[in-house]
């Protein structure tokens, strides 16, 4: 605490000259001389009935006490302690002053050379604190005697400074700005996410408002447990430590709610765990309320069921969880991972203060634990981003299928238009059609040449017709044939050696490669017609001089057949239509071929793909199971 010069400061205020103070840590300029440390003095019992006199007892004897082995823990029947100081020379300081870093007390008198220079009481149970006063400047050594009256602990365990007060005030404040810098952005944070809570969705929800309670509960005890907002606003002081045990109630249920939603609930001992956690931490939330309305009669009662059955629960639910992680990270579960490194460097960081506090002479604070508290909340934070990218992930995902599902449904129920149209058209239309050209063929025999041209026109008009009706029926109703062992190679020699005459007569040319010996399981005739299919499509794409190249190979278990053309090429649109009925990029087509040879290369248990670009030529490849070992023939399916 500081000497009472006027009323607390403004709470932003405070804030930044903690921060301003943090940062610079600029010397004083008008230091004369270096501080001065104390590190031995003398103590001496203060007894329940000793505890309103002003001046220590004249026979009780003084104990040695120092910076090296503070006594702090009050014997039997001891309510306080009397503390003696000696002080060098103080006129070698412009403005001389007593700097205590770490003492606790809940009432303080501090007299130099028998008269009282500071005087402060708390009313609350806190403990911890500090102590910066000034002193009078003396040309001789003097004695500061300091009546420390507290409950648990009492008495200095910090350093103690003889030095300039501008000096000495810049470090009573900078040695807890890192608790300030640390408390203030995770507390922020927390509240900045439960503010945003309201955005998400439901499924979301929960686990971000649990991440959020912990950051927020995590930033207010790092702040409530500082002393310097109990020095600066004592009159909040009740209220402070009130919330320091409600955050302390919230924190680790909500730890356990948001890990166990990382685990996605798969463990159900850890999940009956925590409702247990949660019913004991409202019967906790319960006592303190009752405690706060009795008062500190009630004290005792509310330790004994709150601090030593909570922290059993504490150190079982960080056992779990840090087992639980270390199963789910040796198994590759990357949220396990960075839950195991959060916990690891908590841990890590406690074992170094630990180590510290018991390898270093003088007394040592615990802060390295709160970097590592940070890191863990780092860590969470960086898992609950990585769920809402899997959600995020997940349900494009499958809106992308849910697209893809009813492209196919879509495509199904043309399938089917087709197919029943071929069905009932086909066979009605056919015969009619054949006699329609016999007599045709009949009477240009009888005619003259006059009108030979037009009976000759019309017959190619007859067969043109027929010829779509054969396409409508070998989509929908294939030919009951065998499947049998095909070579691929030689499949694609004999539609080379059929096809290459076609591709002179337009200036193009054929350029076939592929291995010897390549099986698939198919049929030759409706195999050649597929091929053929995507040949003549190929031939009548190129303009002028072109090459077609047919390359096969084998590839992670398939048979790869490649047909590309450096014809004109399609956009993005033409080649999301290819294999539709009725759609085709030719002026008389109709684009049933290449539904037949879609239908044919899907009963082969095979795959077709596209691929091209405008000017930039199309490529058709066709996917097959590679056949390792001769079978006998099986019944070719039958379409549906």
């Amino acid at each position: 605490m500081m000497a009472r010069t006027g009323r607390a400061r403004p709470l932003a205020m405070a804030v930044v000259i903690l921060f301003v103070l943090a940062l610079t840590g600029a010397d004083s300029v008008h230091a004369d001389a270096a501080d001065v440390r104390i590190q031995a003095w003398q103590i001496q019992w203060i007894d329940a009935d000793r505890a309103s006199e002003n001046a220590p007892s004249p026979s009780a004897g003084w104990l040695p006490s120092g910076s090296s082995d503070p006594q702090v823990d009050l014997p039997d029947g001891a309510v306080g302690m009397w503390v003696r100081l000696s002080v060098p020379p103080t006129e070698q300081w412009t403005r001389p002053a007593l700097f205590i870093d770490r003492l606790y007390e809940m009432q303080i008198s501090v007299y130099e050379e028998g008269e009282l220079i500071h005087e402060d009481s708390r009313t609350y149970r806190f403990e911890r604190n500090k102590l910066l006063v000034p002193l009078n400047a003396s040309s001789e050594e003097g004695v500061i005697d300091i009546k420390i009256i507290s409950g648990l602990r009492s008495g200095i365990a910090g350093e103690v400074r003889i030095g300039e007060f501008g000096e000495l005030s810049e470090r009573f404040v900078r040695q807890e700005t890192l608790d300030m810098a640390l408390g203030i952005p995770i507390a922020s944070i927390g509240l900045l996410m439960l503010v945003c809570s309201g955005f998400l969705i439901r499924r979301q929800r929960g686990s971000w408002i649990s991440l959020c309670l912990v950051a927020l509960s995590t930033g207010m005890l790092i702040l409530s447990y500082n002393p310097l907002p109990y020095i600066y606003f004592e009159k909040i002081g009740p209220a402070m430590l009130f919330l320091f045990d409600i955050w302390m109630i919230v924190l680790f249920p909500a730890l356990h709610y948001y890990v166990n939603s990382v685990f996605e609930g798969r463990y159900k001992l850890f999940t009956v765990y925590g409702r247990v956690f949660f019913g004991y931490s409202v019967f906790c939330f319960l006592i303190l309320l009752a405690y706060k309305l009795i008062g500190e009669s009630f004290f005792s009662v509310y330790e004994l069921l709150t601090v030593p059955v909570l922290g059993a629960f504490i150190l079982v639910q960080m056992m779990l969880i840090l087992a639980l992680s270390i199963r789910n990270a040796l198994r590759g579960n990357v949220n396990s991972i960075l839950l195991s490194a959060g916990f690891l460097l908590l841990a890590l960081s406690a074992i170094a203060d630990l180590v510290l506090y018991y390898t270093q002479e003088t007394p040592y604070v615990f802060v390295l634990w709160k970097l590592g508290v940070a890191a863990m909340l780092i860590a969470l934070i960086v898992i609950l981003a990585r769920q809402i990218s899997e959600n995020y992930t997940r349900v494009v995902s499958y809106s992308k299928k849910l697209e893809l599902y009813h492209l196919k449904m879509q495509g199904t129920e043309k399938m089917k238009v087709v197919s029943d149209l071929a069905a009932s058209v086909a066979h009605e239309v056919r015969n009619p059609m054949q006699v329609t050209r016999g007599f045709l063929q009949f009477l240009s025999r009888k005619s003259g040449k006059d009108n030979e041209d037009h009976f000759a026109l019309a017959i190619q008009e007859l067969d043109r017709a027929a010829g779509i009706i054969n396409d409508f029926l070998a989509f929908a109703k294939p030919e009951p044939e065998t499947v049998v062992p095909l070579d691929l190679t030689e499949e694609l020699k004999r539609v080379e050696s059929m096809m290459s005459p076609l591709a002179a007569l337009n200036g193009g040319e054929i350029r076939l490669s592929a291995p010897d010996r390549l099986f698939i399981r198919g049929n030759s005739s409706k195999l050649a017609q597929a091929l053929i299919n995507i040949v003549k499509n190929s031939i009548e794409a190129i303009e002028g001089e072109g090459v077609i190249r047919i390359e096969a190979r084998a590839e992670k278990g398939t048979a790869v057949v490649s047909i590309a053309d450096d014809g004109v090429g399609m956009d993005e649109s033409q080649l999301g239509k290819l294999g539709e009925a009725f759609y085709s990029t030719k002026p008389e087509g109709t684009g049933l071929g290449l539904m037949a040879t879609c239908r044919i290369v899907e009963l082969m248990k095979g795959r077709l793909e596209f691929r091209s670009a405008v000017g930039e030529g199309f490529e058709a490849i066709l996917r097959f199971p590679l056949l390792e070992e001769e079978a006998s023939p099986l019944p070719f399916p039958q379409a549906r």
